[in-house]
């Protein structure tokens, strides 16, 4: 009756490992996803994977202690689980190597959900970062999915990092026309917009003599919601301040000399 208590024993310690490392996995689990919901800048899907990867890591210790309690030798089965690892982690390369993109991207941060992008042909809103793929919306409101080994492999244009985007424009006259008028007529449209910025200041200069015009060279700073908006209604009212002014916008020509 002795073995049988022994037995009896070791089964009622082994649920209570068991249970005990359930409730602790869950608990830990559920503090690390808590810590990084207590800091908005703090992305929680790399806390919700870790906290997984915790998670197990405690039951399967407490399992292999359960195995090792019943005299069941552990250092074998480790060898398995571990040459089972490796033949699961060369089938899964690809996926493998998704997520540690999607960590390294949560990590680093190159751009946030809601910012506009650019990265590995694709061009759009962020709307989702998860471990595997990266979510955008295109300007037409179609679904972009990207595999996250191609946007961390590439280059990235965040659109929306900074609060400030410079608008370029190239206006072109006639080589006949009056550049001091032409200049001030561009200098009052850009006064007379208030969206566009003070501080970096406008600047307005000939930067060319092409072939059949005198180009003018337009740098203007707008606050980032501002510089599509801007950039179409600064290329209109000059339109009209030249027209106004008399200033010829030319049309390329050809001339063509029989002989």
């Amino acid at each position: 009756m002795v073995w049988l208590a022994g037995i009896l024993w070791n089964v009622a310690l082994a649920f209570a490992i068991l249970a005990g490392a359930v409730w602790l996995s869950a608990w830990v689990k559920n503090r690390v996803v808590a810590f990084s919901r207590s800091y908005d800048e703090i992305d929680g899907t790399l806390f919700s994977f870790a906290g997984s990867v915790v998670r197990y890591t405690i039951i399967a210790l407490a399992v292999i202690f359960v195995l090792a309690r019943f005299g069941i030798q552990t250092t074998s089965l480790i060898a398995l689980i571990g040459a089972a690892g490796l033949a699961i982690g060369l089938a899964l390369q690809g996926t493998l190597s998704n997520i540690a993109a999607g960590v390294m991207l949560i990590i680093f941060r190159p751009f946030k959900v809601g910012d506009f992008v650019e990265v590995s042909g694709g061009t759009g809103t962020v709307k989702e970062i998860t471990l595997l793929t990266t979510g955008l919306a295109t300007a037409d409101n179609l679904k972009v999915i990207i595999p996250n080994r191609d946007v961390f492999g590439s280059a990235i244009i965040n659109y929306s990092h900074y609060d400030q985007r410079r608008v370029d424009l190239v206006f072109r006259v006639g080589y006949g026309a009056d550049l001091k008028a032409a200049e001030a007529a561009i200098l009052q449209v850009i006064k007379g917009d208030d969206r566009i910025l003070d501080n970096p200041q406008a600047v307005v200069k000939v930067s060319n003599l092409g072939d059949s015009s005198v180009d003018f060279s337009v740098r203007v700073w707008v606050n980032r919601p501002d510089y599509f908006a801007v950039k179409c209604d600064l290329q209109r009212t000059v339109k009209e301040a030249f027209d106004a002014g008399g200033i010829d916008i030319p049309f390329p020509t050809r001339t063509i000399v029989n002989r």
